[in-house]
């Protein structure tokens, strides 16, 4: 028996090819890139993490230059250094009362950019979700 019609083509289909065009289509949402610790939501995340350092390496200068300021400050001039309100050194006072209220001031700040940066961060996953959600 002889058939008179071809043999049909033959087509190859890689599944790779399937999900790489099906990603193309409808790109994963932004928590799934962060749960799957894609090279996305590791990119995410290190964003995040830098900018937690920045608020870190900043509030650091502010201490270094508060408190360490301070015996630089008594040493180019001795008259401050001298001056005693209340009857004590006036450096006691500074290092020794006032540097505690500067500290708590320094800490709360940097809990209060830490948190405002991961709202932020929040609310930018979140909004990308729901555009992609819309579409």
């Amino acid at each position: 028996m002889t058939s008179d019609t071809a043999p049909a083509a033959r087509t190859r289909v890689v599944l790779a090819d399937v999900a790489r065009e099906r990603q193309a289509a409808h790109p994963p949402h932004p928590t799934v890139e962060l749960t799957q610790q894609s090279q996305v939501g590791d990119a995410l995340l290190r964003g995040l993490i830098r900018a937690q350092f920045a608020h870190a390496l900043r509030l650091t200068a502010v201490v270094t230059v508060g408190l360490g300021g301070l015996p630089l400050l008594f040493a180019v001039a001795p008259t401050t250094a001298q001056a005693r309100p209340f009857g004590v050194g006036l450096p006691w006072l500074l290092l020794g009362v006032a540097a505690y209220p500067f500290l708590f001031a320094v800490g709360f700040m940097y809990v209060y950019l830490a948190e405002r940066t991961e709202a932020d961060f929040v609310d930018l996953v979140q909004r990308h979700d729901d555009h992609l959600r819309r579409r």
